[in-house]
Parts: structure tokens; sequence; C-alpha cells
């Protein structure tokens, strides 16, 4: 580089970083709903917004990188470019599987909420003994306590 050369500070646009942490911020709130078509606009969401965010690090539109027609300095840098490229390919995909996979789930459930487990919740109302961390190990403890937990689940499968 020569003394010549002044080096221009990268400007970021407040409106557009406001805009990229909006659409971040809906596209997390959609994917952590029950609905399998709001997770699906989320990661559409998620995706808009990584592009706008690739664009907006690669900095302000300048010279296509052809070398012998503009000097370097004016040249546009092509790796957010490409890191673009790359995400939109990869948001259509995932977009495509989560359409079949909520399809699916909607001709096989008749809805597309996603559902409680209800064994989940029933094992997690059931109270666990603690073992005594005084009495050695405690490895003995623990073992009867998983033990007193599988009877009552196999009483209850059982309906006793």
């Amino acid at each position: 580089m020569t003394m010549t050369m002044t080096m221009n500070p990268v400007t970021i646009n407040v409106v557009m970083a406001l805009t990229v942490g909006v659409l971040y911020a809906v596209g997390f709130t959609l994917l952590l709903s029950r609905s399998l078509m709001r997770v699906l606009i989320g990661v559409v969401v998620l995706g808009h917004g990584t592009n706008l965010l690739l664009q907006l690090a690669g900095g302000p539109p300048a010279r296509p990188p052809i070398v012998g027609t503009a000097p370097p300095e004016s040249f546009a840098d092509p790796l957010p470019q490409a890191l673009a490229l790359t995400a939109i390919v990869i948001t259509f995909a995932l977009t495509t599987f989560l359409l079949a996979l909520g399809y699916r789930a909607f001709v096989l459930v008749g809805h597309d909420e996603v559902q409680d487990d209800v064994e989940d919740r029933r094992i997690a109302r059931q109270k666990v003994p603690s073992a005594p961390l005084e009495a050695g190990d405690g490895e003995e403890d623990v073992e009867g306590a998983d033990d007193e937990v599988e009877a009552a689940a196999a009483r209850g499968r059982d309906g006793s």
C-alpha cells in the first residue's frame, strides 16, 4: 500500500442494524412456538435476517472485483456475497424440509401443533426420594430410588 491510498472506515447503517436485530428477534420468537407453521415462518425470517446481515457486513456497494478495470481499493468484497448465496440455498433446503414435515404432521394428526408428551409430564410430577449425602458415596440409595420410581411407573401402567 502506498501513502496516497486512504482507508475509508466502514460505517454501519443503524436502521439496517436494527432491522437485522428485529428480524432475528421475530425469527427466534417464532421458532419457540408450538405450531410447525410458525416454526417454518421463523426459519424463513431468520434466513432473511442472515442474508441482510451478510450484505450489511459486506459494506456499501462498490465496483466489481475485476482486476485491471478499477483500483483495488474500490473493489467490493466478494466473500459476503458468496456467503449470502450459501445462506439462501440453506434456507431454501430447510424451508422445503419443514414444509414436508409440517404437511406430513397435518395429514397424520389433523393439526400442526406439537403436543406435550404425556409420559414426560407424568414422570416430571413424580417425586424422587433424595439420597442422603452423609452415608458413604450414596450409590445404593440412588439405585433404590430408581427401583422405586420404576416400580411406581409399572404400577401406573398396569392401572393399579
